[in-house]
């Protein structure tokens, strides 16, 4: 993400709209979607338990297994970062209270300080402290932890482990205020990538762990002995306090050459477990180790369960029952062929069981069953079509300490677990679901309501996408992610607004076609052959009849294909242009610069021409939309605020009450025949998401107190329904797809009631068509567009770069099996994120 100054909050000259009683919840993809670091389970309360999201916030454990979102209400535009968390701690004497360190990049993508938030009812309510520096909940090494403790003694105390080389703080007051720890000197120096220009690769990893020993004695009202690990690979990588933090030293004896990522302590044992990888994490990791300190003797022992050639990963997870002393698991970080891999011992650690294993190589003795009931597509997108069933990535890996039978893992798509764990010492065989209900950690990238078709579809990256046919599914999982051909991400979706089962998306991977068509409304999909393997990514528009793409790609400009045919490209569209279909009119086109130029197309999309001045002193183009069932009328969001135009884009009336608008679009009002305009913008209520229903002459605040996270950082998406009244929906980065049901009042006035006056964009008056050029497409009609030759030309704002071979700001540039573009748009530069994949930014 790019750093951007804060947006200024304008008071709108109208009263201040009407907030409507919306209540929002989540589009039920079900299953996760994305990587959680880590659990925290408190030690004497029984069900309370919290997981952590890179993007997706906090969540709080429910008593049927499913979790509840806590962190949106925090999670506004101005404070978007506060869905990165970096660590969480639990209060010992009060199960109530709950910490977490939030924030999401150090580097410039995030303009924001980190923040350590507290609750003294379990998320309910947030109180928060901000920092002097930034928080890293999405940097490398974000599974190591937990890097935020409560002292089990005294509550007051607290200390928090710093990434950036900021080194330790404390609080004495209870997470109120924070000070550094002067006496503790390690940083944890280690970076990923030295010559990283970002920031991303190259910032010092700090702090990775504080773990107290609750056995030892108490001085001064505080637990004696603290344990800190840093990100470092060498033999001064854990440190211990045993005068209550006054001064520290490398523990005697520890091993070196690994990073410690998790520790935990065993304290009927008064013993540590930890876990050791040669790399940060969560991607990286080829060989590790598991240690067990014997904190009275001051001993270390290698407890590693495998050795030699079959050592080929490192170790993340580390799970430790508090109920049976000697009871220790461990994950493997990145295990890629075949399986992850989990062990068990109880002996602490002389001998371990495997959860998988060889049995005459191809066949393996899975010992256990796994289903995903709660999140069918798991099983058929992802489980069926990979040798990968236990997952990848695992951080996090927690035996409930009040039940020996109940544990908890994440991976990078989901989260895993079950109550039956003790079985695995008598049968050897336990049961494993996925266990994410309620846990919608989605980044949403394109969204598409057809009216008469398909309710919701969702491009999605990590998991390609979904389709909900009605309304009545969306609190249902699907059976099926988006499949043949499935890809890792799906960056858009259209559909064709006169034949609505047609729906085109497009992906944003490499080395395979990244186009894919659909002829039953999203259900089932095929290849378009029309591409190769080196466009991706961008944005998607279908015409009305479904027989021409239009697809600004992030590879290869502006792009188009018809029936089916190969895709050309566009030169008269500047790459990254913002573009749409005329949803009724199959020959019309719209599109738009980020210089603030629109453009039209009234012969499918094979040229477009540049509309003179048609928005005004608008400098950017956001979005553009269509409206659903009248030809001609579309809505066009700039950094002046939303445009609308009756004569498909010969001029355009500016409508009044939101300015700097983003993502906008139209939805079934509750008058019969009427449609809601949705709109991100700063308003009379700040930036925030607004509804009219009179074409933007009242504006009602219908976002409420629910947090969206970032409207342009991170492109929150809107979509209103097509086919239910009054039915909004939301895509965030990180929180999945959330909608609600609001009511909004108002009357569309027609073109020439407005009491903004249109822009000018033409010295020649559109010539009205004929009766003869009616098209009738269902019952509805209507007229086409003006020609081309209609429009005065001069005065054309210009953009450099039309049609070149360079990758857009944040898409792929770069890594292994790429074959895409490896330059950038200016002023952005291609860098390495990891082997696989190299970014613009």
């Amino acid at each position: 993400m790019k750093s951007i100054s804060v947006i200024q909050l304008l008071l709108a000259a109208a009263a201040a709209p009407v907030r409507a009683a919306a209540s929002w919840k989540n589009v039920n993809i079900g299953g996760g979607g994305g990587f959680v670091p880590g659990f925290v389970f408190h030690p004497t309360e029984k069900g309370v338990a919290y997981a952590r999201t890179d993007i997706g916030g906090l969540y709080r454990l429910n008593a049927d297994d499913s979790w509840t979102a806590i962190t949106d209400s925090i999670t506004t535009d101005d404070k978007w970062n506060n869905w990165g968390i970096d660590a969480v701690a639990l209060d010992p004497q009060d199960p109530d209270k709950v910490y977490a360190a939030t924030g999401m990049y150090t580097n410039s993508w995030d303009p924001n300080n980190g923040t350590l938030i507290r609750s003294s009812d379990r998320g309910a309510t947030w109180s928060s402290t901000e920092l002097p520096f930034k928080v890293g909940g999405n940097m490398p090494g974000r599974g190591m932890g937990e890097r935020l403790a409560v002292d089990p003694k005294n509550s007051k105390i607290i200390y928090f482990g710093a990434r950036s080389g900021h080194g330790l703080y404390k609080s004495t007051d209870g997470g109120v205020t924070f000070s550094k720890v002067s006496s503790f000197t390690a940083v944890g120096d280690y970076v990923v990538d030295p010559s990283d220009t970002t920031g991303l690769n190259n910032d010092k990893q700090g702090i990775a762990f504080v773990t107290f020993d609750s056995t030892s004695a108490t001085t001064n009202g505080a637990t004696s002995r603290i344990f800190v690990g840093s990100a470092t690979n060498s033999t001064s990588s854990v440190w211990v306090s045993n005068d209550a933090g006054a001064t520290w030293s490398a523990v005697a004896g520890q091993p070196g050459t690994y990073f410690p990522h998790k520790c935990k302590l065993q304290p009927t044992e008064k013993a540590l477990y930890l876990t050791y990888s040669d790399g940060t994490g969560p991607y990286d990791g080829t060989a590790g180790a598991v240690y067990r300190y014997d904190i009275t003797n001051g001993t270390w022992k290698d407890i590693t369960p495998v050795s030699g050639s079959d050592l080929a990963y490192g170790f993340g997870g580390l799970g430790v029952d508090m109920k049976n002393p000697g009871t220790i698991m461990v994950a493997s970080l990145n295990l890629w062929w075949p399986d992850a891999q989990i062990y068990r011992s109880t002996d602490s650690g002389a001998t371990w069981s495997p959860i998988w294993e060889w049995d005459g190589y191809p066949n393996m003795n899975q010992y256990y069953g796994l289903t995903t009931p709660n999140a069918p597509w798991i099983e058929t997108g992802f489980l069926s079509q990979d040798t990968k069933h236990l997952g990848w990535m695992i951080e996090s890996l927690e035996i409930n300490p009040l039940d020996s039978d109940h544990w908890l893992y994440a991976t990078g798509l989901t989260v895993y677990g079950g109550h039956d764990l003790t079985k695995w010492d008598t049968v050897h065989n336990v049961t494993i679901q996925s266990l994410a209900v309620g846990i919608e950690e989605m980044a949403v990238l394109g969204l598409a309501s057809a009216p008469g078709g398909s309710e919701l579809l969702a491009a999605v990256g990590d998991d390609c996408g979904f389709t909900f046919k009605a309304s009545s599914d969306l609190g249902t999982s699907p059976k099926t992610p988006w499949m043949t051909p499935q890809w890792a991400s799906s960056a858009d979706v259209d559909y064709a607004g006169n034949k609505p089962a047609n729906v085109v998306r497009i992906g944003s991977g490499s080395g395979a076609q990244q186009v894919a068509v659909s002829s039953d409304g999203g259900a089932s999909w095929h290849a378009h052959n029309g591409t190769d393997t080196t466009k991706s990514s961008g944005t998607v528009a279908y015409s009305a009849d479904a027989d021409t793409i239009v697809w600004s790609s992030g590879t290869s400009g502006v792009v188009r294909s018809q029936n089916q045919g190969t895709f050309t490209a566009v030169a008269s569209l500047p790459s990254g242009a913002v573009i749409a279909s005329d949803k009724r009119n199959n020959t019309v086109f719209y599109a738009g610069s980020t210089t603030g130029t629109f453009y039209r197309s009234t012969d499918t999309g094979a040229t477009f021409t540049a509309v003179s001045d048609a928005l005004g002193s608008a400098e950017a183009v956001r979005d553009i939309i269509a409206h659903p069932t009248v030809a001609g009328e579309l809505y066009v969001s700039t950094d002046a605020g939303i445009f609308r135009s009756t004569d498909f884009g010969v001029s355009f009336t500016k409508l009044s009450g939101l300015t700097n608008t983003q993502s906008i679009s139209l939805g079934v009002g509750s008058a019969s025949g009427s449609w809601n305009l949705y709109a991100f913008g700063t308003g009379a209520n700040g930036n925030k998401l607004y509804a009219s229903a009179d074409a933007g002459a009242t504006w009602t605040d219908v976002q409420g107190a629910q947090g969206f996270g970032s409207i342009a950082v991170a492109s929150s998406k809107v979509l209103g329904s097509g086919n239910v009244a009054g039915q909004v929906y939301v895509g965030t980065n990180g929180r999945g797809v959330l909608y609600a049901q609001v009511s909004v009042s108002g009357t569309v006035p027609d073109a020439t009631s407005s009491s903004s006056a249109p822009v000018k964009t033409s010295s020649t008056a559109a010539a009205a068509p004929s009766s003869s050029a009616a098209v009738k497409t269902s019952s509805t009609s209507y007229a086409a567009p003006p020609t081309t030759a209609t429009l005065t030309l001069s005065s054309v704002k210009t953009t450099s770069t039309v049609g070149a071979e360079l990758a857009q700001h944040w898409y792929q540039c770069g890594g292994v099996g790429w074959t895409g573009p490896t330059a950038c748009v200016s002023p952005y530069k291609c860098e390495k994120q990891n082997d696989y994949y190299s970014q613009c930014v």
